[in-house]
């Protein structure tokens, strides 16, 4: 039996997970979870890195305690990163995506290397928390911040670093930050050259299932285990997911359904005409060089967020009690365009979405219900649009969806994506970053031959659940409405 150990990180909580392989079927076992709270100091948003790495700890022990393990692997979100000094230490904690230092700098960076040679080189969509523009916000208003860092680690490679001592940085993270070349594999000089970042602060680039290092000496003295390998796994979560769809075909459509959703497919290389640069579609680094063609949409970030509001007002309902709300509503009465400026930061969301279905002249949801629903078509419906972009820009048909990650358990958005999409839709495995995350160690140690049969293998495993498409005309009415309301 191997025995891996996978450490996820999402934008809001944190689990480690034994995986156990017998050669046919992968076993999962939770053996801690954790919350990952940002913290605001004087208006700038923070990661509790430390805090984090303590949990990892936790997540060790008690894998000790379970009976033991042989590699590790770590996945989180992507483009944020820490800064380390000459010595080795972290200069401060990593500051959260959602911050708002890089206000403006899209626009700053486009007056430095025109827009679309940007596109051109990296393939990575426009999104104002790209590491591009968190590092020109350092390079403008901290530049001796910058001038004291030695190197920078994406979040998994700090977490690898502060494992082993060792820094890489591992490929699928590294493209999320809008500096890579994804033809040559490689940093762009180009474009360090032209925003004047120092270029040796990046490390050299790895490929996912790379040891990175063995367990240092003072954690495996501390916590009592062996120096077992740690893995550079997929390190963007997403990419750990796309690894875990399972599916045998070439071409097939995904969504990754969390706090974001990512919708997309999976290439060999990378689209970079006119359509795709319109779409602004992002072509990120996955497993062997392949690349993921994907839109990265608002997901359920705006039920979480909406319902941390409503907690704050003293009204606590469950994710369940929310779609049950949303079920005794009016269908297609407003819409959101999820993407818009308004909903990126933290704060009173519900609030929110009835000002732009105010000023957007819309009917103004007044109910927790009303709220939920509009956010629930507003999402199936966005969707349906990258859906159908996507199949523009690839000129592939996709017979069906394949949605994974925790937005599985979402049924009504499941069943909402499969009518507004006029598409079959499995849903599962609700664990698909974790299983990416165990896939590529396994990979790694050779007890897997190749991504094929790891896809294979967790499809075995895996009980998907169809959902049909039904009531189309009337997605098709709505859609035509929804249009006016992108932005």
């Amino acid at each position: 039996m191997k025995r891996v150990l996978a450490f996820d990180f999402g934008a809001s909580s944190g689990r480690a997970i034994l995986g156990k392989f017998d050669g046919k079927t992968i076993q999962l076992e939770e053996i801690h979870r954790f919350t990952n709270d940002p913290v605001t100091v004087n208006g700038t948003v923070f990661w509790d890195v430390l805090r984090l790495f303590h949990e990892v700890k936790q997540g060790i022990l008690k894998a000790k305690q379970a009976g033991g393990f042989d590699s590790i692997g770590v996945d989180t979100w992507g483009v944020d990163f820490g800064l380390i000094d000459k010595n080795g230490y972290l200069l401060e904690n990593p500051i959260h995506y959602r911050d708002k230092r890089t206000d403006g700098m899209i626009e700053l960076a486009c007056q430095k290397m025109d827009r679309d040679k940007i596109y051109d080189i990296t393939g990575i969509q426009f999104i104002y928390f790209n590491t591009l523009f968190q590092l020109l916000s350092l390079r403008e208003n901290r530049p001796e911040l910058l001038e004291r860092a030695d190197k920078m680690l994406f979040m998994p490679d700090l977490f690898n670093y502060l494992l082993t001592g060792n820094m890489a940085a591992e490929y699928s993270i590294a493209t999320t930050s809008q500096l890579v070349d994804l033809a040559a594999h490689e940093w762009s000089d180009e474009i360090f050259e032209k925003m004047r970042f120092p270029r040796d602060i990046v490390c050299p680039l790895v490929k996912p299932g790379t040891v990175v290092g063995k367990l240092s000496p003072a954690l495996c003295e501390e916590l009592g285990v062996p120096a077992v390998d740690v893995i550079a796994v997929c390190g963007h979560d997403t990419q750990s997911a796309v690894t875990a769809v399972p599916t045998d075909k070439k071409d097939f459509a995904f969504i990754s359904c969390g706090t974001w959703s990512l919708f997309g497919t999976e290439l060999e290389t990378p689209i970079l005409n006119d359509k795709a640069r319109a779409l602004n579609v992002t072509n990120e680094g996955g497993y062997d060089y392949s690349t993921a063609f994907l839109k990265n949409i608002c997901g359920l970030w705006l039920i979480q967020e909406s319902r941390r509001q409503w907690m704050r007002e003293g009204q606590e309902y469950s994710y369940a009690q929310l779609e049950e709300m949303a079920l005794q509503c009016e269908p297609f009465k407003c819409f959101i365009d999820p993407d818009a400026d308004d909903f990126a930061p933290m704060g009173n969301m519900p609030e929110r979405i009835r000002d732009f279905c105010r000023r957007t002249g819309q009917y103004v949801p007044e109910t927790v219900g009303e709220v939920v629903r509009c956010i629930y078509e507003s999402l199936a419906l966005k969707y349906r649009h990258i859906f159908r972009g996507i199949e523009d820009c690839t000129e592939k048909k996709y017979p069906h969806i394949n949605v994974v990650g925790g937005g599985t358990k979402d049924k009504l958005l499941c069943r909402m994506t499969a009518d507004s999409c006029n598409t079959t839709v499995y849903a599962g495995p609700i664990e698909a970053t974790v299983l990416g995350n165990i896939a590529v160690q396994l990979l790694a140690s050779g007890e897997i031959k190749d991504i094929a049969e790891a896809r294979s293998i967790i499809a075995e495993g895996e009980k998907l659940i169809c959902y049909t498409p039904e009531n189309t005309a009337v997605w098709d009415a709505a859609y035509e409405e929804f249009k006016k309301y992108l932005v």
